[in-house]
């Protein structure tokens, strides 16, 4: 063997060693990663770390990572590659955005420096050597203190011979595995898996077409920067091999309308084995899936401090080995109601919007819904078929046998507009819900042969859909409004026992489990399952994802009574964790439930136990002082604040962490204040439209006349409607428990006027940023103003608030977000601003061409589109930020793609300018409003025009502001319209007001109006400088604040707000823009928490699906039917 030779199976032996050595995760070799990291191979390096670890298994492999990218983005800023950088900063560094939002912002300005090295925290980095060497020591401080690699460090003692042992053992191994095994096989090579040839000589299918592995993927570029600002482009998504049983043929188009930034993937079915979690996390569009339909805040990682903004050369926090923390206050120890249902509660589930709203389904076939805060039993109905001359003979002939129909499961829909209840006998019931008591018969369906075990709702093709699974082994799709069939999925070999519909990437697809213990997927067509695997317990097992979508989890129960509660490793379909502490033989089967992105909770040994979902080990126990039966029935609301749970005495109580009790206590407020008012003296009313209509409203819903205002005896000056506190007879009128609220003096509201060096003109537009910390402000002069509220042991959480003064903030530059304008005098041009997601950029217009700023540096990103004709209001879409609805001054809406500086379409339909846009990622339709009081209803998949409707505007009423606003409501299928004569909330499908609420004649008009962030409230603004606030599910004035209240006593007349403003996440805080400049932030009182409490519900119902007032119907603070 010649010297060439010896150096070719030396380096050959070489190589093989780091391969083997990465796949088989045995050791870690320090020394080949140091030398891979000084050299700057970055995807060596990665490659050979993804060995051992992921990004997302623990904080320090994350740290690892982030490291590792954040050096190798840095070098492409050093050399000036922009691109690359771009690049690296979507493709590898996007991933910590949902962990650090603010870190990811603050790298990501690092691109319009012209040296990174002018950013304070990086102003000492080095030369690319010794950046890297500075690096790697972190690195090996990281990997040695990382769980994962522990005992990895150190090359293992081998027995000798061991390795020719493996061998042998690996191809006798691959031999018997062989489909035609030959008796002496001829091995000549390890480096492929040794396979027997076939008799005939057929050979065997190349792997580019091998249907387990899918299609080869097409290489594909990644998007330019984008995901944190309005530039991006969708990355091809490669197709992902993994655990199909029977792959299709032919791939499957995927469902439209997914997460920002995804393409379609080549093949939508090897989704379902590595799926991964949409960038942006929609309430009305996170679906039930399997046992729990949570939505929650991503969870911060362990060490990761909220105020960690800045950016030092170690950029991600890590603390070292320590165990976690717990306070108490963060389980559910304390049982703050008690309920008594009468029958044994089977299934529970908790209203996806109003947090206290709990559905019961019991074993006798009643249902029940709660209202935990107030211990109200709102509805009870007793189970009956609504028409069984339509029901099979089946059915029919069983419930003459034995008419107990239990209830197997009971869920809300996404948007708490519907529910439905699956009986064990063949049906299932959908109900409407419409506020309050008022539930209506929605659909019944004889959905299966036997017993429907299951039942959830989905989106999928963009419409809503109910899915169903029985006795008779099948799953069903029924469209959610007619009840018609959609699918009928059929594969499983025993009753199906549960589902768990869920998207990834766009592609919706359905988990079922089945009672032999099988698990398949499906997507939504007719072409079979597409996973086949094994569930631990083979029996009864539920599955349900995280609230943030990204974890899975199944909790089943065997025939001998084994539980196992476990996490799957979904590129795997593996079982990742197997969580420990159930009984040996549970005695029932257990349920589960999840919360929070952090706990596990499951009910068994007449307890319930809790887990933390990174550790396997039981965390704590909760009994609920005793009382259970030996497998709870256990749900979380929404928020993981109150915990329900079914008790032996057919009862449910209500278990509350420190959260959930200040929740019940805010409720509970309520009944203390109706007590505390009766004792108020009666005093002469101040007279106003809002007082009229709202007096008026009350007399003629109770037919007496309207009472005056009374004075509380405490001085409080608020005047109040006399009504008599509320008792226990439900008889009587339930209106008189209501009081009008009424904010006349300073002293009964926090209000800040915002700080201004400046004289400024006319507050045109206004808007909290999305995290809640600042108010940006356009003004009639096209200059922007920006207000953040900083830290302070007053302000911990640093966000907006009536209790602290912001700052007026620059940045150091001293330079203004200034919009260009054309010669005209900007007092006259129309103002519009949008805002991005994360609060990183602002596109406005003030007449002239639009302008697209910083919102970090304030500097000037690009100008576009020059007028003729002018910007008038700007929307960006909600699931692409490069494309952008412009609405202009000659009525047409253009869709504008940024990325490609293209109009991708123009809207004709208005004949005046265009004053309100609004998207529905639910309904996937645009919304707009004109000066014409026009509304129009565009699809945007093909932006055609689907219907319009113009307003009803009194005839003989002088128009003086002529502006329509839209708004989607929080469940993206109703929308605000706001105009100076009315507040309506239409119904986008049928496109027909449910509510109005008109400005009563020689009334001041009305001049902007907002939903409230959880849209339970609604914000107007009127001419004379009153604010009214309205219960947006009944439109009635809640509660009416006059202008002594928050302007200085010595102010003009014809000051007054021209736009309203709601705090993203604190729904009794807005703001006001007024005439003069000025702009105000205002909440109630500490000790109020709320401005009023929500007007009685009418005939017993807040339904927002009520009539419209007929032409000409006088006006009040309800509409008139």
């Amino acid at each position: 063997m010649d010297c060439f030779e010896r150096q070719f199976l030396t380096r050959l032996a070489i190589l093989l060693l780091f391969r083997l050595e990465q796949e088989s995760g045995f050791y870690f070799n320090m020394k080949y990663f140091e030398d891979e990291v000084i050299n700057g191979n970055w995807d060596e390096v990665e490659r050979y770390l993804g060995g051992f670890t992921k990004v997302d298994d623990n904080r320090y492999s994350m740290k690892i990572f982030f490291e590792i990218r954040k050096q190798k983005y840095l070098e492409a800023l050093d050399k000036h590659d922009r691109s690359k950088a771009v690049e690296i900063l979507v493709k590898d560094l996007k991933v910590f955005a949902s962990f650090n939002e603010e870190l990811f912002k603050e790298i990501t300005q690092l691109l319009t420096l012209e040296n990174f090295r002018e950013n304070e925290q990086l102003s000492k980095y080095g030369d690319t050597k010794s950046a890297r060497a500075i690096m790697l020591v972190e690195l090996k401080k990281l990997i040695e203190a990382n769980p994962l690699f522990r005992d990895k460090l150190q090359f293992p003692n081998l027995k000798n011979s061991r390795l020719r042992t493996l061998i042998n053992q690996s191809l006798n191994w691959q031999h018997q595995l062989c489909k035609n095994p030959r008796p002496n096989p001829d091995i000549k090579t390890l480096f492929v898996d040794h396979s027997c040839g076939q008799p005939n000589g057929a050979r065997a299918p190349s792997p580019a077409n091998n249907p387990l592995l899918g299609s080869i993927p097409k290489p594909g570029g990644f998007p330019p920067l984008g995901a944190h600002g309005p530039f991006q482009t969708a990355p091809t998504v490669p197709p992902l091999a993994g655990w199909m049983s029977n792959p299709p043929a032919v791939t499957h188009p995927a469902v439209s309308g997914g997460a920002i930034g995804f393409g379609t993937p080549t093949n939508p079915a090897a989704l379902l084995k590595h799926p991964r979690t949409p960038t942006t996390a929609n309430p009305s569009m996170d679906y039930p899936s399997g046992d729990s339909d949570h939505i929650s805040k991503r969870s911060r990682p362990v060490g990761i401090a909220e105020e960690q903004v800045n950016l030092p050369v170690n950029m991600l926090p890590v603390t070292y080995p320590q165990s976690h923390n717990y306070q108490q206050d963060d389980f559910h120890k304390t049982v703050a109601r008690t309920l008594t249902q009468g029958s044994t509660p089977m299934s529970m589930d908790f209203h996806p919007l109003q947090q206290t709203l709990l559905l019961v389904g019991t074993n006798v076939g009643d249902i029940g819904l709660w209202d935990v805060g107030t211990k109200d039993r709102l509805v009870v109905k007793n189970f009956k078929v609504w028409e069984l001359g339509k029901c099979s003979m089946a059915l029919q002939a069983s419930l003459v046998k034995d008419p107990a129909v239990p209830v197997n499961r009971i869920i809300w829909s996404p948007d708490g507009t519907l529910f439905g209840v699956a009986y064990s006998r063949h049906i299932v019931q959908i109900y409407s819900y419409h506020g309050g008591d008022d539930i209506r018969q929605h659909l019944e369906i004889d959905a299966h042969v036997g017993g429907v075990n299951d039942i959830a709702f989905a989106h999928p093709n963009k419409q809503l859909c109910i899915i169903t699974c029985g006795d008779d082994k099948t799953i069903k799709v029924w469209e959610a409004t007619s009840g018609a069939k959609q699918f009928t999925f059929e594969g499983h070999e025993a009753p199906v026992y549960s589902v768990c519909p869920h998207y990834k990437e766009n592609i919706q697809f359905i988990f079922s489990t089945a009672l032999d213990g099988k698990i398949k997927a499906w997507l939504y067509d007719n072409l079979g399952s597409r996973v086949d695997y094994d569930a631990p317990g083979h029996w009864c097992t539920t599955m349900a994802y995280s609230a943030d979508g990204s974890r899975l989890f199944s909790c089943g129960t065997s025939k001998d009574g084994e539980s196992h509660l476990v996490e799957w490793n979904e590129s795997e379909g593996a079982v990742k964790r197997t969580y420990q502490g159930f009984r040996k033989r549970s005695m029932g089967v257990v349920q589960f439930d999840t919360t929070r992105n952090r706990f596990l909770a499951a009910g068994d040994e007449f307890l319930i136990k809790i887990w933390d979902m990174d550790n396997t080990g039981l965390l704590t126990t909760i009994d609920a002082e005793g009382g259970l039966p030996a497998s709870p029935r256990i749900r979380f609301n929404k928020e993981g604040t109150l915990l329900a749970v079914s008790t032996l005495d057919n009862g449910i109580k209500i278990l509350a962490n420190a959260d959930g009790l200040r929740l019940l206590r805010t409720l509970e407020n309520r009944s203390f204040d109706a007590s505390r008012n009766a004792a108020e003296t009666v005093t002469k009313p101040l007279i106003n439209p809002l007082t009229a209509a709202a007096n008026a409203a009350a007399a003629s819903s109770s037919g007496t006349p309207a009472p005056a205002a009374i004075t509380a005896m405490n001085g409080d000056s608020r005047s109040l409607v006399d009504v008599k506190p509320r008792i226990a007879d439900e008889s009587l009128d339930k209106s008189k428990v209501w009081k009008l609220m009424e904010i006349t003096e300073s002293t009964q509201c926090r209000s800040i006027k915002l700080a201004d060096n400046m004289r400024t003109s006319k507050i045109s537009r206004l808007i909290y940023t999305n995290s809640g910390v600042a108010i940006l402000a356009l003004t009639a002069s096209a200059v922007h103003l920006l207000w953040k509220w900083p830290r302070s042991d007053r302000n911990t959480s640093g966000k907006a608030t009536a209790s602290v003064s912001p700052q007026l903030w620059q940045p150091p530059s001293g330079i203004f977000m200034t919009n260009d304008m054309t010669d005209n005098n900007p007092e006259e041009a129309v103002h519009c601003f949008a805002l991005s997601k994360n609060d990183s950029y602002v596109m406005s217009a003030s007449g002239g061409k639009i302008s697209l700023f910083n919102m970090m540096t304030f500097k000037t990103m690009t100008t576009f589109m020059p007028p003729p004709p002018a910007a008038t209001f700007l929307a960006f879409h909600p699931q692409d930020n490069n494309i952008i609805a412009i609405g202009m001054d000659d009525s047409t809406i253009q869709i504008y793609n940024v990325r490609i500086d293209e109009v991708k379409s123009k809207l004709r339909g208005h004949s005046k300018r265009i004053t309100g846009l609004a998207f529905s990622n639910v309904l996937n339709v645009l919304v707009s409003s004109g000066a014409d009081a026009q509304l129009c209803v565009w699809n945007t998949d093909g932006w055609e025009k689907q219907k319009n409707r113009f307003l009803q505007i009194p005839s003989g009423r002088p128009s003086n502001i002529l502006d329509t606003r839209v708004q989607f409501h929080q469940d993206q299928m109703h929308f605000l319209v706001v105009h100076e004569t009315q507040i309506a909330i239409y119904d986008t499908t049928k496109l027909e007001p449910v509510k109005q609420w008109p400005v009563r004649e020689n009334s001041p008009p009305i001049t902007h109006a907002t939903f409230s962030c959880d849209s339970q409230l609604i914000y107007a603004s009127f001419m004379d400088a009153t604010v009214g606030i309205f219960n947006a599910s009944s439109l009635r004035l809640q509660c009416r604040i006059l202008p002594a209240s928050y302007l200085p006593p010595n102010i003009s007349s014809s000051v007054h707000p021209v736009v309203v403003a709601a705090h993203p996440s604190e729904a009794s805080q807005f703001a006001l823009g007024l005439t003069d400049g000025g702009v105000y932030v205002l909440e109630p009182l500490e000790s109020e928490r709320k401005w009023g409490n929500p007007p009685p519900a009418e005939n017993g119902s807040t339904s927002n699906l009520s009539t419209p007032p007929p032409n000409g119907a006088s006006s009040s603070d309800q509409p008139e039917r």
